[in-house]
């Protein structure tokens, strides 16, 4: 999956807060995620987010 810092993800399960959108900070082996509603910060393994991605939004650049 291509998935770039600055694309949110929609996941399929809520975080704790109630909110599914998930801003990626940073890629690689791990991801670290800030939920849009809480701003709470965590990482990751990308075999586990690669599994509950139900979309990737990401703004145009130009």
């Amino acid at each position: 999956m291509d998935i770039q810092p600055g694309d949110i993800l929609t996941m399929k399960k809520n975080h704790p807060c109630g909110a599914n959108e998930m801003l990626v900070l940073r890629s690689g082996m791990d991801f670290r995620l800030r939920c849009v509603k809480c701003s709470r910060e965590f990482m990751v393994p990308r075999s586990k987010i690669e599994k509950s991605i139900r979309s990737i939004s990401r703004e145009e650049k130009g």
